[in-house]
């Protein structure tokens, strides 16, 4: 237990959008979540180690969207791909046939659809019951896969990202389709953030990380970083710095780093919350 009411909470969101297609609501989950945990009694740093971006050519993603009759499910890996997804149906995704049910990861994707006003009450919709795990695995036991065998998925997703769910329903003679709809990319490592991480390392704070790529930016800037007088062994204090995280793959990643203090949380930003307020 961490009895330090004063350690900071280090939000690594993005807290901006890079793109005219990625609606402002996306960007806000960060400016909102920052401001439940200050309304706690917490202080706030934001560091965000991501950034959302555009595609260069959105042709062939809006031809595909166009018409979907094609496909048995559409699976969203992200609230980011919902969100790009529905910048570009420019709300006519209810003139989608029907049937055509979705699949999502977690809370946070639940949450998206939910404001775009679709649930479990007027759509189909799949997802992972444990939020102790909510990954390509766990969705999997969710989906009726004797009814898609031999038709086609979609899945939605970033332009880079881990095959795993494409995989495991190709193996059970599923035909799926892949699509990005957006970019993420780390930001530049400038010298305003540089001066930041440094300082940041040099005191105890509790880091806020919902993805394998942030943490691993930030395990790189730092080692960035070290390279440079004044820094030697800042790597090693990174290592020992408090990880709240939503999802156990994430957690494996930082073990794997050699992280030494770490939270999981389980999936959503409530658990994220319940403990910040339990100050674990």
């Amino acid at each position: 237990m961490y009895d330090m009411p004063d350690m900071p909470v280090i939000v690594t969101r993005p807290i901006r959008s890079v793109s005219p297609i990625i609606p402002i609501s996306l960007i806000n989950q960060a400016e909102s979540f920052s401001q439940r945990v200050t309304a706690m009694g917490r202080t706030v740093v934001r560091f965000p180690l991501l950034e959302i971006h555009p595609l260069t050519d959105y042709s062939a993603f809006d031809l595909l969207l166009a018409d979907l009759s094609a496909y048995a499910l559409v699976a969203f890996v992200s609230p980011n791909a919902i969100q790009a997804t529905f910048a570009r149906l420019k709300n006519n995704w209810h003139n989608r046939p029907m049937q055509i049910p979705i699949a999502v990861m977690g809370t946070g994707s639940l949450a998206a659809l939910d404001e775009l006003g679709i649930t479990t009450a007027n759509t189909t919709i799949y997802y992972p019951r444990n939020p102790d795990r909510t990954d390509s695995e766990t969705l999997l036991d969710e989906l009726d896969i004797d009814a898609l065998r031999h038709k086609k998925v979609l899945i939605i997703r970033g332009e880079t990202g881990r095959e795993l769910l494409a995989d495991a329903l190709r193996s059970k003679g599923i035909d799926v389709a892949q699509i990005a709809a957006y970019r993420r990319t780390a930001p530049e490592f400038t010298l305003l953030r540089q001066d930041q991480l440094g300082r940041l390392l040099q005191t105890q704070n509790q880091w806020v990380i919902t993805s394998s790529e942030a943490l691993q930016t930030l395990l790189s800037w730092t080692k960035q970083l070290e390279q440079q007088p004044g820094f030697h062994g800042i790597v090693a204090k990174l290592q020992q710095q408090h990880l709240i995280l939503p999802h156990v793959r994430i957690a494996e990643t930082a073990k794997n780093c050699g992280f030494q203090s770490i939270t999981l949380t389980g999936s959503g930003d409530e658990h994220l919350l319940v403990a910040l307020q339990s100050r674990l």
